[in-house]
């Protein structure tokens, strides 16, 4: 059994980023971020991604291509201060589905990896300096 059917499969996905998507619906810092109004079509990217990712299936790809994070990514400012509110939403995303500690721990492990890696900027930006903040550990 892979992840994505161990962990409940697309409705543990769907929660997921439903949770993270109402954090980030009031965040001053990250809502900005996201141009449309509605953060819906957003919401539904991050979860066939994240589906497809996890071993389910790869309707991501067939709708948009390969995902190329980094160069989706790239016209947004995303730097340390971004990193942390993501990480933010997300770690009470991952804490609401309310899995097994070996399963949070691998989902946990590869989204804080992924928040580090889509950072393309260290400047002190419209979040305030760079560096560590909101008490998450840091690479």
């Amino acid at each position: 059994m892979n992840f994505f059917d161990a962990v409940g499969g697309e409705p543990t996905f769907r929660k997921l980023v439903d949770e993270f998507y109402a954090g980030v619906a009031t965040d001053p810092l990250l809502r900005p971020l996201y141009p449309e109004e509605d953060l819906g079509p957003a919401a539904e990217r991050l979860t066939l991604f994240l589906v497809q990712y996890w071993g389910g299936p790869n309707t991501y790809s067939a709708q948009r291509g390969h995902p190329r994070l980094r160069m989706r990514h790239a016209p947004f400012r995303v730097g340390p201060a971004e990193r942390d509110a993501w990480l933010l939403h997300m770690r009470r995303a991952v804490d609401s589905l309310d899995l097994p500690p070996d399963q949070h721990a691998t989902l946990w492990d590869y989204l804080e990896r992924a928040a580090y890696f889509m950072v393309n900027t260290m400047d002190d930006g419209p979040g305030g300096p760079a560096g560590p903040t909101n008490g998450l550990k840091t690479a």
